[in-house]
């Protein structure tokens, strides 16, 4: 009878740490927040490197989280909606960027926060955007010489 006590506290031990892995998984990827957040929208030319789930962040925090991709078939650019954290206002005038972490890092979304008194409510555009700039093409125009003024 002790051998099976024995098995029985070490199967909950294991499930408890199972449980408790779960948790931390979801909180650290952001799957656990609850409705407290509001969507924005923008439109960007390039969104190389990234996807649903992607980083949004302010002053180098996390703050929020891009919900969904699409390509507008009018106008060639991929347009994004991404939330933000309940409370974190957003300037009417802020600009969004597409940024890397590194060399060899991935991408993420960087708000650049402007000065204005006026805050995007909830479904408003940033029409300020830039997308992600390639590193090949970079190199390539600094070996060819192309990218110097005559």
């Amino acid at each position: 009878m002790s051998h099976n006590t024995t098995e029985v506290l070490v199967g909950g031990v294991v499930l408890a740490a199972a449980i408790g892995f779960a948790v931390y998984a979801g909180q650290a990827t952001g799957l656990s927040q609850s409705g407290a957040d509001y969507r924005l929208n923008a439109s960007f030319r390039s969104l190389e490197g990234v996807g649903v789930g992607t980083d949004v962040r302010l002053a180098g925090v996390k703050i929020g989280t891009v919900t969904d991709v699409e390509l507008n078939p009018q106008t060639y650019r991929a347009d994004t909606r991404f939330s933000v954290q309940q409370g974190i206002d957003i300037p009417d005038d802020s600009a969004i960027v597409v940024s890397s972490e590194g060399l060899l890092g991935g991408n993420f979304v960087e708000i650049m926060p402007g000065g204005s008194p006026f805050n995007f409510e909830p479904g408003d555009e940033i029409e300020d955007t830039q997308g992600a700039v390639s590193l090949i093409t970079l190199l390539l125009k600094f070996v060819s010489g192309s990218g110097e003024d005559s």
